[in-house]
């Protein structure tokens, strides 16, 4: 189940976005460095600015992977993406009041200290992260046993 292999990896002391994305590397056809790499820069709500939730950013990503459009000039996929990047927000929204960090964990506006939090037993009863995560690789994996990519 992704929900927990994501979970896992947030446990481990991957970001939010590399939990979600790491969950999804062998659907991806990535190897494991790579999709660590690629999703590093998405934690904290992209670089903890506390813009869009690292979960939603790494749900995006896989539907990215599996889903995207290749050719600029096709308005059809590009549309056809953007329906479903709007369809997995509002379904993160169902269970969340927005897809936004700093929302999320109720957090002042404006970026965050560069310095990731240590992992403790308190920064997990704290934040809310584990949960986004598990909930951001349950929708994407439910999206794709309901739409079969390719």
């Amino acid at each position: 189940m992704k929900e927990e292999k994501a979970k896992q990896y947030f446990k481990e002391g991957y970001n939010c976005a590399q939990a979600v994305f790491l969950a999804f590397c062998d659907e991806c056809s990535m190897d494991f460095d790579t999709a660590v790499k690629i999703s590093s820069s998405f934690g904290g709500g992209m670089g903890r600015l506390r813009e869009v939730c690292g979960a939603v950013s790494g749900m995006f990503m896989v539907a990215g992977i599996l889903y995207g459009y290749t050719d600029p000039l096709d308005s059809k996929g590009k549309t056809e993406h953007y329906k479903r990047i709007q369809y997995l927000a509002e379904e993160f929204k169902k269970c969340n009041p927005s897809i936004v960090c700093r929302e999320l964990l109720g957090l002042a506006s404006g970026k965050d200290n560069p310095e990731p939090e240590l992992r403790t037993a308190e920064y997990y009863k704290k934040r809310p992260c584990a949960e986004l995560v598990g909930m951001a690789a349950s929708i994407m994996e439910k999206y794709i046993k309901e739409n079969t990519p390719g």
